[in-house]
């Protein structure tokens, strides 16, 4: 019996674990989706050819 209680109560950390790493996961995701909508653009910033190089003395 004593070895089915273990069981039980490191069945239950480990689900409390899960829990806690989804609902972070979560937040990041709400977070990274918040910040990109804020800068209303949909793609990256794309540079020109002339942005590249530095202009010769």
């Amino acid at each position: 019996m004593y070895a089915y209680e273990l069981h039980k109560i490191n069945e239950a950390e480990l689900l409390r674990r899960a829990e806690l790493e989804r609902v972070v996961r979560q937040a990041r995701r709400a977070r990274r989706t918040a910040r990109r909508s804020g800068r209303q653009e949909d793609e990256g910033v794309v540079s020109t050819f002339r942005n590249r190089f530095v202009r010769a003395a």
